[in-house]
């Protein structure tokens, strides 16, 4: 392959929550968000992890918070890419809708030259963006043009659909992920709110009386999201593994062709923001089949 028409390098966030070890083996860079617990503030994924989230969570006095990488980061990252020989850069994440992190990635693309650097928006979290991630590896490993990449991304952020439930709304409400009038859903006692990702914000769904029962209704969602054909899924949780595991097991009993199916909790970030109890179910069904020419 010619410099002129060199490999597309793909980057993505934290968040993204990609298997241990799949970054590295896919040559995936990734840029870490920065997690706040009380006075310790660290890159997530790097200097603090899950476990360092749940302790701080569960210890109410220390307060919690997360930020974006700064611009001057991503840039770093697009120039050493291109200056390993990429001739683009393909940089998927986190939605737009619920950080400011791909605008500062589009800043740092604006800077190092958008004609070389393409931004996209998975309008998701968690393996929603891992599996968007994994589609422009797979497309640049195919020795895709960037332009090739951002499109197969895009492409599986348009189908994925994201449903997860939460002990409680306060943390989404409190980082403003969620509007006060929609927290107003989780404030009876004994609910457990059901929300899904819309055009990559939060929305309510419905609301259940059980843990038991906001799992079966991820299920039910899940299978009816999942349809006939090939699918990814990922169950995410945070301090709730059994649950996740049973989750993962009713999937598998019920949809009828799952192509990969992860299991894993939530970093920091993320759990920052839902909170300890999240439940979470990620489906991205296959590509529906191209109609027949001439046909109709």
């Amino acid at each position: 392959m010619s410099p002129s028409s060199g490999p597309t390098a793909i980057v993505t966030d934290s968040t993204a929550y990609l298997p241990p070890g799949v970054a590295d083996e896919r040559g995936v860079r990734i840029v870490p968000l920065e997690v706040r617990l009380g006075s310790r503030t660290g890159r997530e994924g790097v200097d603090i992890d899950t476990a360092a989230l749940t302790a701080a969570l569960a210890d109410h006095r220390v307060d919690v918070q997360t930020s974006r990488p700064a611009p001057a980061q991503f840039a770093a990252c697009y120039r050493e890419a291109l200056d390993a020989g990429a001739a683009s850069v393909v940089s998927v994440h986190l939605s737009r809708e619920l950080s400011g992190t791909w605008e500062a990635a589009r800043i740092a693309a604006d800077e190092v030259g958008s004609d070389r650097v393409r931004v996209v928006d998975s309008r998701a979290a968690a393996m929603g963006l891992g599996y968007a991630v994994l589609a422009a590896a797979d497309a640049a490993d195919a020795g895709a043009s960037g332009a090739e990449a951002e499109a197969a991304a895009a492409a599986v952020a348009a189908r994925c659909r994201v449903f997860f439930s939460v002990e409680t709304l306060d943390r989404l409400r409190r980082g403003g992920r969620i509007g006060a009038a929609a927290a107003l859903l989780g404030t009876a006692l004994a609910v457990k709110p059901l929300l899904h990702v819309v055009q990559g914000r939060i929305v309510p769904l419905e609301k259940v009386r059980t843990t038991a029962r906001a799992a079966q209704r991820l299920v039910d969602l899940a299978v009816r999201a999942a349809g006939d054909g090939p699918v990814d899924l990922a169950v995410h949780h945070l301090g709730a593994a059994a649950r996740a595991e049973e989750v993962a097991a009713r999937l598998r009993e019920r949809v009828p062709a799952i192509a990969r199916l992860l299991v894993s909790e939530v970093g920091a970030v993320i759990g920052a923001h839902v909170g300890l109890g999240v439940l979470g179910v990620v489906v991205v069904p296959g590509e529906p089949p191209a109609p027949a020419v001439g046909s109709g």
